[in-house]
């Protein structure tokens, strides 16, 4: 057996080089490269192995660990988890920083491999610079806290131990039933420590993505179940585009005749104006997708994990209802009772087409009425304005926050008005991405993509500063397409350092800042359910010691200039059109454009309903209230 010495670094960086991945008779490389931040347990042993041994892949300057490996998880979404980026960091804080990350990767079902550096696996200088000491366990560090976040999780402390570790992580990563966060924890000692490999670890490795195929009983069965159906309803989840079942999903309803609905993830897996397509279902949903699945009798779910954004709760199908469900995790198929198809929605969609024969589903004009409603209402959220005495009738029982705010940032947009102006301004191609606080809820309701895989929102996460990062992993992603991150002001806040890294990369990417000076979505919630402002809108602090002072006037266009960025301040949607028309110029530069739009502007309902704590004790009339409300949704819930 021919051997080569290497360090463990070199002998990581050799073995990525020559992954490869297969499926439908196309090969391409499974790692696109790595995005660091150097520091004391990955600048030297690793550092070292990158420099010498990295020659396909791309090596790329983070800013902030956190956000390096959102950039890598929404580059992995973005290429249907078929292409991945490695991310490593430092000991201790630089690790630590990469765990909501892993979460947000797992929470989706999305690879990424985290490489930590970690502390000495000799123990001979403990306690070292940002070493934790447990003194129940010394073996413990930082990186255990990607266990609970991780889908496969190791720790080479030996330099062999890599082989072994690298091939699990591989497993993993390249599992579509079981994908997720890899952590391989890196003691910094034995990333410099040698060993003889042998030359056929590195030898090009093809992983290959095999198809499940369903069970020929199970699809007979299935067929049974949906011949009988009254009213049957498709759910379009992310598994469709993972699988690339785009053009089975939609034959499949053509042919039957069954309307769907989409989740999060699975939404531009087919474009917004087919005549079946009834819009985001659930909690964030729209009323036409809501009502049809409120009297559905059988529900056939493709590639969904039935979020409780998907189910309201388990509140919005009927006891009764019949499920089948077509994923290729176990795990997932057998939610909410449903007969188990176990498979790849791209083989097991023809196979039950095949079964059902010459079924349709017995609607008359219910489904065509149901979109006809929601595209007027559409309409509607377009145009609300606000001024001259008019308040958005969204939440009009906070108006005064919005009269406050027009005054003090001198702004009257609406935030429904202006993402239906970008969704019309923008390219059929470019991708728009987003995350966390309303704007998700708004852009599942009212986003209208009119090209296949255009929309990439991290919701399983729901992860605040995901959207600047992921923007940049989207971009490195698309190439020269354009890309919309949708984001809040408090989502930019917490995390934006990533658009350094894209003025430093010459990536354009286009910040869409939704600047209301307030946690918008969490004050909907929390005055919803009968309490006052807490913590959640952005005002200096007041005379009577509470944070009731003016809103704070924040100017986010100079903080992006400063990067280096191109920056618009928007007060009106003829700016926002002209900005946006201006920007399609720019090539090789970040834009970031700071829209100011009124708080209690967002989309509000629409049939669903969602469990939170409600409190069962309160001096607060309201909270009782709401109490009341929760009991009486939590009757009707299905209970498994």
């Amino acid at each position: 057996m021919k051997t080569v010495r290497l360090t463990m670094a070199q002998a990581l960086v050799r073995f990525l080089e020559n992954q490869y991945i297969s499926y439908d008779g196309i090969e391409h490389p499974f790692v696109e490269g790595v995005i660091m931040l150097p520091g004391h347990g990955n600048v030297v042993g690793l550092g070292q192995a990158l420099a010498q041994e990295a020659h396909r892949m791309q090596v790329w300057q983070g800013k902030n660990e956190q956000g390096m490996a959102h950039t890598a998880v929404a580059f992995a979404k973005q290429c249907k988890r078929k292409k991945i980026i490695a991310v490593t960091s430092s000991v201790g804080p630089g690790a630590a920083n990469m765990v909501t990350a892993a979460a947000t990767a797992t929470a989706n079902n999305i690879p990424v491999l985290i490489l930590p550096g970690d502390v000495y696996a000799c123990r001979q200088p403990d306690p070292v610079l940002q070493q934790v000491e447990q003194t129940h366990d010394l073996s413990l560090s930082t990186n255990d806290a990607f266990r609970p976040v991780c889908r496969y999780w190791d720790r080479v402390v030996r330099p062999e131990q890599l082989m072994s570790a690298m091939l699990s992580a591989m497993r993993v990563l390249t599992d579509p039933a079981n994908t997720g966060a890899v952590c391989v924890a890196m003691p910094q000692d034995v990333e410099g420590e040698a060993y003889d490999y042998p030359e056929s670890f590195f030898a090009k490795r093809v992983h290959r993505l095999a198809r499940r195929m369903p069970e020929t009983e199970v699809i007979a069965e299935a067929a049974e179940i949906l011949k009988n159906a009254k009213k049957p309803m498709l759910i379009c989840g992310g598994g469709v585009r993972y699988s690339e079942a785009h053009e089975e999903f939609r034959r499949f309803a053509e042919a039957t005749g069954i309307p769907f609905a989409e989740t999060q993830a699975g939404k531009s897996a087919v474009v917004w104006d087919h005549p079946l397509n009834l819009g985001g279902v659930g909690v964030t949903g729209c009323s036409a997708a809501n009502e049809i699945a409120r009297d559905a009798d059988v529900v056939i779910g493709v590639g969904t994990r039935y979020t409780d954004f998907t189910t309201a709760s388990k509140w919005l199908f009927r006891e009764d209802a019949r499920f089948i469900n077509i994923n290729v995790s176990d795990f997932q198929a057998m939610k909410l009772d449903a007969l188990a198809v176990v498979a790849d929605a791209k083989k097991a969609l023809p196979a039950l087409l095949d079964a059902v024969g010459d079924y349709k589903a017995p609607y008359t004009s219910e489904v065509s009425d149901a979109a006809a409603r929601w595209r007027k209402e559409l309409d509607r959220l377009d145009a609300i304005a606000f001024g001259e005495g008019y308040v958005p009738e969204i939440n009009d029982a906070n108006a005064q926050s919005a009269f406050q705010f027009a005054g003090d940032l001198q702004a009257n947009l609406t935030q429904t008005a202006v993402l239906g102006c970008i969704n019309h301004c923008i390219e059929p191609d470019d991708v728009v991405i987003g995350a966390a606080g309303s704007l998700p809820g708004d852009m599942q309701r009212m986003w209208r993509p009119r090209g296949v895989d255009t929309y990439n929102m991290e919701y399983g996460y729901s992860c605040m500063g995901y959207e600047v990062s992921g923007a940049l992993g989207v971009k490195y992603a698309i190439g020269d397409r354009d890309v919309y991150a949708m984001t809040g002001d408090g989502s930019f806040i917490m995390l934006h350092a990533e658009l350094l890294t894209a003025v430093q990369e010459h990536k354009k990417i286009n910040v869409c800042l939704f600047n209301n000076a307030s946690y918008g979505c969490i004050n909907n919630l929390q005055v919803g359910h009968g309490n006052d402002t807490l913590c959640t809108e952005l005002r200096w602090r007041g005379e009577d010691g509470k944070f009731s002072g003016k809103f704070m006037p924040v100017d986010f266009a100079k903080i992006a200039e400063a990067y280096g960025c191109r920056s618009y301040t928007i007060h009106t949607l003829a700016e926002l059109k002209d900005a946006i028309a201006d920007a399609k110029k720019i090539k090789d530069v970040p834009v970031l454009f700071d829209i100011r739009v009124l708080p209690k502007s967002m989309t509000d309902g629409y049939g669903a309903w969602w469990r939170v704590g409600d409190t069962a004790v309160s001096e607060n009339p309201r909270n009782l209230e709401a109490y009341r409300d929760h009991l009486d949704h939590e009757k009707d819930t299905r209970k498994y």
